[in-house]
């Protein structure tokens, strides 16, 4: 069995449809245009490694038939990163421990501050579910007995930090992203998969635009890139033609290996 990253949800805030029922450009009678907000699963052969907790996760869990999840990354702070959290409770029920998560520092206070409940025990009826952890710059997964390098590199989010996850040298996830730091492109060059940031056309400051999304990806030069956290702007198709070969809007459920 390769590792399988599986792209859970690549919806920008609000999702597409919005909650209003807004399509924006995007057709509604194509299926690839309907987006949740953004999670990912590395799934290897010992283990199921979330990335963020959308607040469409419960969705999204049984859509891919997912029975356990071993341990939680969180890129950042926002909403439509944590707001998921409470799905977990399923998979301490079901392990009868708590599941680990790894959140930066302010990740980390805004959890406690908002989700204390899944973090400290009020009763025997209502234990912790989920304990937390420091996000270290390098840590490991299991697949096959092995380990494998999963590290994670701090980049700019409009006025706030997020980060970005590498596996094994071969893939990056950079879903919220306004710029990334000189210092670090090296981890980004000529990986099999390029997973990054492309909200719409325009200039916003908290994200990348398709510019500015093309401009990485033809630094970086991976042999595919995806574009992700895609806004109701983008349509799925017209997106397409518009953009080279080698690289693809992401859709949900969108599955890579490595």
């Amino acid at each position: 069995m390769s590792i399988k990253f599986i792209i859970l949800g690549c919806g920008s805030s609000m999702g597409v449809p919005r909650p209003d029922g807004f399509f924006g450009n995007c057709d509604p009678k194509n299926k690839k245009n309907y987006r949740t907000r953004c999670s990912a699963l590395i799934k290897t052969s010992d283990e199921n490694i979330l990335i963020d907790t959308s607040p469409d996760l419960r969705q999204q869990l049984l859509r891919h038939k997912i029975k356990k999840i071993d341990k939680v990354y969180y890129s950042h702070m926002h909403a439509d990163q944590t707001h998921g959290i409470n799905d977990l409770r399923s998979f301490f029920i079901n392990g009868k421990k708590p599941v680990n998560v790894y959140a930066d520092k302010i990740t980390s206070k805004l959890l406690k501050q908002s989700f204390s409940y899944c973090f400290k025990s009020y009763s025997r009826e209502y234990p912790a579910t989920l304990k937390l952890n420091k996000l270290e710059h390098r840590s490991q997964i299991k697949h096959r007995n092995k380990n494998i390098n999963l590290k994670s590199i701090v980049v700019d989010h409009g006025s706030v930090k997020s980060n970005c996850f590498i596996i094994d040298k071969k893939l990056a996830y950079i879903t919220d992203v306004s710029d990334i730091y000189k210092k670090d492109y090296y981890y980004f060059k000529n990986l099999k998969y390029l997973i990054i940031d492309c909200l719409w056309y325009n200039f916003h400051p908290s994200h990348f635009n398709l510019e500015k999304s093309l401009y990485f990806i033809k630094k970086f030069k991976p042999k595919k890139a995806i574009l992700s956290n895609l806004s109701p702007v983008l349509d799925y198709n017209k997106l397409k033609k518009a953009i080279p070969k080698n690289v693809i809007p992401a859709h949900d459920g969108l599955t890579v290996e490595l």
